[in-house]
């Protein structure tokens, strides 16, 4: 077995081009009908705004809220940032991205379009309204009613005599596009009915105090029914919410968060006995309560906290599912021979925050922020907790919300996320709250022979994000896992079982191999595409698996090697990987997965994350670009593609990049080109303005196969170390040793 390689050096970067004179596609026609057409739009949308203010201050009287109007735009389809609205519903001080409030996807699944919300003020509206009839007239004068892209490129390329202090050359190139992109203008409004706890997002009008700002409406709102930017209602609040501002929610979902726990047998077994813990590392776990009286208690902490259930309020039923999850945890491979990991024991911090059977997580999910910011020395964490219900189609949930807030925030912590069980046997089910948490890796279960468990829920989440990211082992009907709970012990199944063994993974990689999160995440995803990578919305990226040095070594004919890095500007590059070459070609396969930790904004809705890093890897052409392994070509010159396809093909705005060669009978070798060089570049894209991508971490695993079955390890070793790379052998005895070292007491002599 080979083992993992660490490649160090110094990364490139390059600024991104400054974009030319707006231009529409080729073939494309926008008439001054059009335009005027989209002006007519706006003018009712102002009607119906007058309307709406009228009405509240008939309801509210002088206490009547002041905000500004909420427009959204329908456009045509599925639409790349570059292809949204510049100069429609911009000001001066004000451009239309800084005033994007949520996105989603319009009903039909098989055709999606995007909606797009802006908050902007009446002047803004006025003026939008101005420039498209003023456009209208333009183009009715001097170009027989419609612009096509001939047009408009002949109209960029001469001087503009219309040019003024509010209207300019630009600005009319720029209306021309916006149009063509647009079908029309809406407001989107609310109807829906729901008969139980509601939790509500509303647009962000500007308000500075969502709990104030409610107030102004007429509801009384305490913060501990607050989380982040989402608002708990009763069905009689979220009744009036919807009858008077149908137009102010953003998202509407039921208390997600009647959240159910697993059910299983028990059974009296054997007295188990373990040894004291020592300085093995401490994996959080946040589940129902845990019980001291097990045999493994010692090596569980279980902290007096403000955010754990009290003690008088815990019932004995309220221990099983918590405690068994930890024992996992804890001793799984000692009680479950069979899946032995290697990765020994691991001490948990056990936060006993869920009653049994069906609780409000909400409340729970608050609990979380506070546990996890006052707990920072624990790096992974285990939710083994989900919702029945699936999750909306345009919206995160908001305890996913919540996770991902956290791993953005702290750049060292990760959630392991139970993928939830399907409660109906019948028909496919959408998986739970969190479990839709975009940073976290969201776990699925099989069988012990490694078919898909019948109780898998699937993905993807928002209609995109592939979720659940991996499986492993939880059990079935036919065999389950074998756990203790405070009346013995017990055969079970469930995701709530399988997630365990990946947090216990993310744990070893993390704080005994001493791997940053972005490079464990990844080496987990990649064991589990293997070289027949299937997409399935079962079970994510695939099997993880069962063993540590599985991940952490491959076979002779493979190179494994990791590398690490920051986005500082739109490329970040290296183009100096030397991979072995035999015979004036390169006998190799490769894939590649690089994952990161991106911002999210919830209430953007289908667009959820802030930054999108675009992955290119393979061979240097002559012409000094990169032969990508799939074929990638966004961002290059010339290059044109839809947004659908790009994030079908290339999953844009996916935290998780994997892409690869498949291993199939008569493989040949790969071309060398002149340099005999592969390379390895980064194209960082921002959602707005904020660069919320500017020095966020990514890691990458790549993964050479030797088509011949010949072991060079030694070869690319040497020619790394030439080309100026620092090369680091990553050994699972070596990086135990160091750790246990480091963990040691120093006595000082006088």
């Amino acid at each position: 077995m080979n083992d993992l390689l660490q490649l160090k050096g110094q990364f490139q970067h390059k600024r991104a081009q400054q974009p030319g004179a707006p231009e529409l596609p080729a073939k494309a026609t926008v008439t001054s009908d059009k335009l005027r057409s989209l002006a007519k739009g706006l003018e009712e949308m102002k009607r119906y705004w007058d309307t709406r203010f009228k009405e509240m201050e008939q309801y509210l009287g002088t206490r009547a809220v002041h905000f500004n109007p909420l427009i959204s735009v329908y456009y045509k389809t599925v639409v790349a940032k570059s292809n949204r609205i510049h100069k429609l519903l911009s000001s001066r001080t004000k451009s239309a991205f800084a005033s994007v409030v949520g996105a989603k996807f319009t009903e039909d699944e098989r055709k999606p379009k995007h909606v797009i919300t802006h908050c902007v003020d009446m002047e803004t509206i006025d003026s939008t309204i101005a420039l498209l009839n003023r456009c209208a007239e333009i183009i009715e004068i001097h170009y027989d009613g419609q612009m096509n892209s001939d047009k408009l490129k002949a109209f960029n390329e001469k001087s503009f005599r219309g040019s003024s202090e509010n209207f300019s050359k630009t600005a009319f190139a720029h209306c021309i596009r916006d149009a063509f992109f647009v079908d029309h203008f809406g407001v989107e409004e609310t109807h829906e009915v729901i008969d139980d706890d509601t939790i509500v997002t509303l647009y962000d009008t500007g308000y500075e105090d969502v709990i104030s700002f409610m107030h102004s409406l007429g509801f009384i709102i305490t913060p501990d029914r607050v989380l982040g930017n989402a608002i708990r209602l009763a069905p009689d609040e979220y009744a009036r919410l919807v009858g008077q501002y149908p137009y102010l929610i953003s998202m509407a979902v039921r208390d997600l968060n009647q959240v159910h726990v697993d059910k299983y047998p028990l059974e009296k077994l054997e007295v188990v006995t373990i040894p004291e813990p020592k300085n093995e590392p401490i994996i959080g776990v946040i589940d129902t309560a845990f019980d001291r009286n097990v045999y493994f208690s010692s090596w569980v902490d279980t902290p007096d906290s403000p955010y754990v259930l009290k003690p008088e309020d815990i019932e004995p039923q309220d221990k099983n599912h918590g405690t068994a999850v930890s024992s996992l945890i804890v001793d799984g491979p000692h009680i479950n021979p069979e899946l032995d990991d290697g990765c020994g024991r691991f001490r948990v911090r056990h936060f006993g925050v869920a009653k049994a059977g069906s609780f409000s997580s909400f409340a729970i999910m608050r609990s979380v922020r506070s546990i996890v910011k006052t707990n920072r020395d624990i790096k992974v964490w285990n939710i083994s907790l989900g919702s029945p219900r699936g999750t909306p189609r345009n919206s995160i949930s908001p305890e996913a919300a919540i996770l991902d807030e956290l791993q953005s925030e702290f750049d060292d912590i990760i959630f392991v996320v139970a993928g939830t069980n399907r409660t109906n046997p019948d028909g496919a089910e959408k998986i739970g709250a969190p479990a839709d948490s975009i940073n976290s890796i969201v776990v699925n279960a099989t069988a012990f022979d490694g078919s898909r468990a019948s109780y898998s829920r699937k993905g993807p989440v928002l209609s995109f994000f592939k979720k659940p990211d991996v499986c492993c082992i939880g059990g079935d009907t036919n065999k389950g896992i074998h756990v203790c709970t405070p009346t013995g012990e017990a055969w079970t199944s469930g995701t709530s079982f399988a997630a365990p063994w990946i947090a216990r993974k993310m744990a070893y990689l993390m704080q005994v191999m001493n791997l940053p999160r972005e490079v464990a995440k990844a080496l987990i995803i990649d064991s589990a595409t293997g070289w027949k990578f299937k997409d399935d919305h079962y079970t994510g990226y695939g099997s993880v698996p069962k063993h540590i040095s599985d991940i952490l070594s491959s076979p002779n004919d493979e190179i494994r090697f990791i590398i690490t890095g920051s986005s500082e500007d739109y490329e970040t590059y290296h183009y100096g990987i030397p991979v072995p070459i035999d015979k004036s070609a390169h006998p190799y396969i490769a894939r590649a997965t690089m994952c990161y930790f991106p911002k999210c904004d919830r209430r953007q809705g289908v667009d959820y994350t802030s930054t999108e890093m675009d992955l290119h890897f393979g061979r240097i052409k002559d012409n000094g670009s990169i032969n990508a392994l799939n074929k990638n070509q966004q961002g290059e010159e010339g290059a044109c593609l839809y947004e659908g396809d790009a994030r079908k093909y290339y999953r844009k705005w996916d935290n998780v990049k994997h892409i690869g060669e498949i291993l199939k009978d008569g493989i040949r070798p790969r071309k060398k080109y002149r340099t005999g060089m592969w390379g390895i570049k980064i194209r960082t894209t921002e959602r707005s303005s904020k660069k919320n991508g500017r020095g966020m971490n990514f890691g990458v695993v790549v993964t050479l196969k030797e088509i011949n079955g010949f072991n060079r390890i030694d070869d690319f070793i040497k020619m790394c170390s030439q080309r100026g790379w620092i090369v680091t052998r990553i050994n699972i005895e070596s990086s135990i040793d160091i750790y246990n070292a480091a963990d040691g007491e120093i006595n000082f002599e006088d």
